[in-house]
């Protein structure tokens, strides 16, 4: 690869070409981790002036995806608190894993530092109402994927997708870690819990390459049992008028 075919350098180029005007920029995932393959998108966070317009764009240059996350200065805070409230933490990882492109006046490392500060201070812990509700949730999805008919591919891979979202999210909460979707998932569940997280991966594996729900199942009824244990009868939630 040439060193104009680079995601580095694409990026780069991206940004003279589309932002010249940008404060600063950095490049996240797995381009700045020395990941990327040919095919993979860049995920480029871009400062601007707080005369433009924060907003997040999908666009194609030098032939290959790249998803933007624009923000203002002024707008930094309150977004960084919104990927907060996620728990996902998307933005956040990216000024805090990312590559710098271009931080003429330090205000790339003045985000930097704040992203740093919200990720250690953790997502918000589920309030008790919502670990209640998510421990009901995931015992409905495990006693429907143990009772789900080998015959039906379809409803027993969709439940078992289910119940993995659900104990992972559960379970990541629980050691106040950072959930993600996609390949995060994965990643950030056996960061958070290798012995629990692990088990939930390969019982997700099963049921998908043997339409064996038992280890899957098993593997939601330990997270549940770190957290109280299954909830079915006497589950009750409050509906505000």
């Amino acid at each position: 690869m040439n060193d104009r075919a680079t995601p580095v350098a694409q990026a780069r180029d991206l940004l003279k070409d589309r932002f010249p005007h940008a404060l600063g920029s950095v490049l996240g995932g797995s381009a700045a981790q020395g990941r990327a393959t040919p095919t993979s998108d860049l995920d480029v966070a871009i400062l601007l002036p707080d005369w433009d317009t924060s907003r997040r764009e999908v666009v194609r240059h030098d032939g290959r995806l790249v998803e933007l996350f624009l923000h203002t200065l002024a707008d930094v805070p309150a977004h960084f608190e919104r990927d907060r409230a996620l728990r996902r933490g998307t933005i956040l990882f990216i000024y805090d894993q990312g590559l710098t492109l271009a931080d003429t006046h330090g205000h790339v490392s003045r985000t930097r530092d704040q992203a740093q500060a919200v990720l250690a201070a953790g997502p918000p812990p589920l309030t008790p109402a919502e670990r209640d509700r998510d421990r009901y949730v995931l015992t409905c999805f495990m006693d429907d994927l143990a009772d789900a008919s080998p015959a039906d591919r379809y409803e027993q891979l969709a439940l078992a997708d289910f119940t993995l979202r659900k104990a992972a999210d559960l379970l990541l909460s629980h050691h106040g870690a950072w959930t993600g979707i996609g390949k995060w998932l994965p990643r950030r569940l056996l960061a958070a819990d290798p012995v629990h997280g692990k088990a939930l991966l390969d019982g997700h594996r099963a049921m998908a390459e043997q339409a064996d729900p038992a280890l899957l199942t098993a593997a939601a009824q330990q997270v549940l049992d770190v957290l109280g244990g299954p909830l079915r009868e006497g589950y009750t939630q409050r509906w505000h008028a």
